[in-house]
């Protein structure tokens, strides 16, 4: 891969960081619950460090770094706010679509990962994919303790 791929790809990715930045914040002002109010804001700092760190693979590599989320990422948002108003907002439904979210990032990521990066960039977005796995897997967990109770 050339550089200008290279950058094309981690862009993609930071529009992906960003959406899920945004995402994570939108669910934390609609959630009832204190807790989870509380991990998805831990989540959006989580998302807004891994965009910073892929921005800044970008510019070494003489890139410019996407700087904002993806139109996508704006039409998910949304629709997770019309459904909030349809639904009262409930915990179980803001998860179920925190979830969606993050099945769009896994498959962002696993594109990513299958293309051929340099080295040490895949090492980030390894490392990055495996924390929108752990993402993926805790919201889908707290989703169906939701659905269960």
């Amino acid at each position: 891969m050339d550089n200008k791929e290279v950058i094309s790809v981690l862009n993609d990715l930071i529009e992906t960081s960003k959406d899920g930045e945004k995402g994570f914040q939108e669910c934390a002002e609609n959630i009832q619950s204190i807790q989870l109010k509380s991990l998805f804001n831990q989540r959006a700092q989580e998302c807004a460090a891994a965009a910073a760190d892929l921005q800044q693979l970008v510019r070494g590599l003489g890139g410019d770094p996407e700087d904002k989320s993806s139109i996508a990422g704006a039409l998910h948002r949304r629709w997770v706010d019309l459904k909030g108003m349809i639904t009262g907002k409930d915990d179980e439904a803001i998860l179920n679509e925190c979830e969606r979210g993050e099945d769009v990032a896994l498959k962002s990521y696993k594109e990513a990962l299958q293309k051929d990066l340099p080295e040490s960039i895949r090492m980030v977005v390894e490392k990055q994919y495996q924390g929108v796995q752990r993402n993926h897997d805790q919201i889908k967990s707290l989703r169906n303790l939701a659905r269960a109770s």
